[in-house]
């Protein structure tokens, strides 16, 4: 039974991921998960936003970011202007404020249809995973390592699997796209 483990590991951490990079999509509300890209020189060194400073959303439209080194807060800025996340962040020497504007129609969709790209790649590896299992239960039953109902029962259990994770993916693309289209 290892490559069933095996395979529901790979495919846990295929959706793992993907609730990973839909967290950095803006949906309109402020959400700290938005800067999890942000890169900052400092110490001489690119290090995550996340390691140099806090990150508070006092209220739906606005993220704080109050640097633990005040001396980095210039870096923070330009790292987070870097991003290229379309956020203005506003600089008071002690904290960084960005409001979160809210999103047109337009960027709304550009960001849906960038949702189906990250949904398709997570697809892309469930599938991987399965074929990972499946070549390695056929391996062997060749091999006669398992009898012929057991490696069957096996690949019935894989696609099985499959079916279970892709639903879950579905259902984590389809809640994701009404929070980015909710007004």
């Amino acid at each position: 039974m290892p490559s069933l483990k095996e395979a529901k590991s790979r495919m846990d951490d295929a959706l793992d991921a993907l609730r990973r990079e839909f967290a950095t999509v803006r949906t309109g509300k402020a959400n700290p998960s938005l800067l999890d890209t942000v890169r900052v020189d400092a110490y001489g060194s690119k290090m995550p936003l996340n390691q140099v400073a806090t990150i508070s959303t006092p209220d739906a439209s606005l993220l704080l970011v109050q640097p633990f080194d005040r001396s980095l807060i210039g870096d923070i800025e330009r790292g987070i202007q870097m991003a290229d996340l379309g956020l203005n962040p506003a600089n008071d020497g002690n904290v960084i404020r960005i409001p979160i504007p809210p999103l047109t129609e337009e960027r709304r969709r550009e960001f849906v249809k960038l949702l189906h790209k990250m949904a398709e790649e997570g697809r892309v590896s469930i599938r991987h995973a399965r074929k990972v299992a499946r070549d390695d239960i056929q391996n062997r039953m060749k091999e006669h390592e398992i009898g012929e109902d057991a490696g069957h029962r096996q690949l019935d259990e894989v696609e099985r699997l499959t079916h279970e994770f892709n639903d879950k993916l579905e259902e984590l693309l389809k809640r994701k796209e009404q929070e980015v289209m909710a007004v």
